[in-house]
Parts: C-alpha cells; sequence; structure tokens
C-alpha cells in the first residue's frame, strides 16, 4: 500500500475538505439542532486543517504526520484565523 500512497496527495485532500467544511451552506434548522450542526463544522474544519498543516513522511512504509502546535507556527496561525461558517452563531 505505501507503494502507491503519495503524503502530498492526503495532505490537499485534507485541505480541500476543510475548504469545503467552511463553504457548508447552514441547514434550515434552528435551536439546539443548529448549534450541533455548527458545532460538528467547527471539529470538521479543526481535524481537516490540523491534518492539511501536517508535513508529511513516509519512510519504510511509515506515514507520519508532524503538526506544529506551537505559538507562532504556520499552523496554529491559520487555525486563528477563519473557521467554519456560521461560528458567529
Amino acid at each position: 500500500m505505501s507503494d502507491q500512497l503519495d503524503p502530498s496527495e492526503v495532505i490537499a485532500r485534507f485541505a480541500e475538505r476543510a475548504d469545503a467544511v467552511r463553504k457548508r451552506n447552514l441547514p434550515a434548522v434552528g435551536g439546539a439542532e443548529r448549534r450541533h450542526f455548527i458545532e460538528q463544522a467547527e471539529h470538521d474544519f479543526m481535524d481537516y486543517s490540523l491534518i492539511a498543516a501536517a508535513d508529511a513522511t513516509l519512510v519504510d512504509g511509515v506515514l507520519t504526520l508532524r503538526v506544529d502546535l506551537r505559538a507562532g507556527s504556520a499552523a496554529a496561525a491559520d487555525e486563528a484565523g477563519e473557521g467554519a461558517k456560521g461560528d458567529d452563531a
């Protein structure tokens, strides 16, 4: 399997997923359902963004994703930026 895996393609797909979550329309629901949808979108965006910001290496069949979460890092700066759609509700 590792000979067919391109880590940069995996990272790109997660970046696309994060972007899709950010652009996702809110359904026509209100109250608790709306809050749940927004919370789930925020979690999805954070998860996908973290992986999209990772440095990926594939060595001897082991895929390693390295994410720098220290303040001032590129990943931390991206996380502080625009979040999932609807986070102002």
